[in-house]
């Protein structure tokens, strides 16, 4: 066997939630090519923006799923969806998550409870029902996207920060207490990465430069840079690895 027969998830059934766009849809595209069939969780299934076509040309299986996982019902029934569908989950990427901005002292009730609900309680209760499934199956893959933002400060961003942090510390959990069953749990951790959900951000000059002041090795990632972590992780190539954060950040949390 040559060591790089394990760099593929062929012929497994991956759930990928927030998969429309960014991350998330880096993410499924890559666990497709990889041999995957996906399972695309998207808070609306009206809006996948062409995500399940682009898998099905890859020759991959895909099913759309109504998941916003701030809602437990939603994510009750996608879950069983993918059980009907497919029978099986074999990996899951935890992707969806919001990060509303504002400085502590002007955060609203509101933004805090919905940035908990989607980026810790929705993550914590997908895992958990897709990790019934996996116990029974006795095996299962799990990846989480974290951030570094749960590792340094950034300034309006004290909530997100907070969930990014309890992303971390929770897939450690998750790996210590499913160990038993072959299951494994990892995250990943980006820095600013080129999305929709930094295009604003970033196409303020000083504000690029000032993130790529951070950055050691001087660029912006892009989401194949993150989407390939996750494979890793999500392949028999990371087997032996589980309970573990990979920061890809560019050396921005090394000093």
């Amino acid at each position: 066997m040559k060591y790089t027969d394990e760099l593929t998830v062929k012929g497994k059934i991956a759930l990928v939630t927030g998969a429309a766009r960014g991350l998330g849809r880096a993410c499924a595209l890559a666990l497709a090519e990889a041999g995957a069939d996906i399972a695309v969780g998207l808070r609306d299934i009206h809006a996948d923006d062409g995500i399940v076509k682009e898998i099905e040309a890859l020759g991959r299986k895909a099913l759309p799923l109504q998941m916003d996982v701030a809602k437990m019902n939603e994510i009750r029934s996608a879950i069983e969806k993918i059980k009907s569908h497919f029978g099986r989950i074999d990996i899951l990427v935890n992707n969806a998550g919001i990060a509303p901005e504002n400085y502590i002292e002007n955060v609203t009730e509101e933004d805090f409870d919905y940035t908990i609900d989607v980026n810790l309680k929705g993550m914590f209760f997908t895992t958990q029902a897709v990790g019934k499934l996996m116990i029974q199956q006795q095996s299962g893959t799990i990846v989480n996207l974290s951030s570094q933002a749960g590792f340094i400060a950034l300034p309006t961003e004290s909530v997100y920060c907070m969930t990014k942090a309890g992303i971390a510390h929770l897939t450690k959990c998750i790996a210590v207490e499913w160990a038993k069953y072959n299951i494994t749990a990892n995250a990943v951790a980006p820095t600013f990465i080129n999305t929709p959900g930094t295009k604003e951000y970033l196409a303020n000059e000083e504000n690029k430069n000032q993130v790529l002041s951070k950055i050691k090795l001087g660029r912006i990632g892009e989401p194949k840079d993150v989407a390939n972590a996750v494979l890793f992780l999500a392949s028999p190539a990371a087997s032996l690895i589980t309970g573990t954060t990979l920061l890809v950040d560019g050396g921005w949390t090394a000093v």
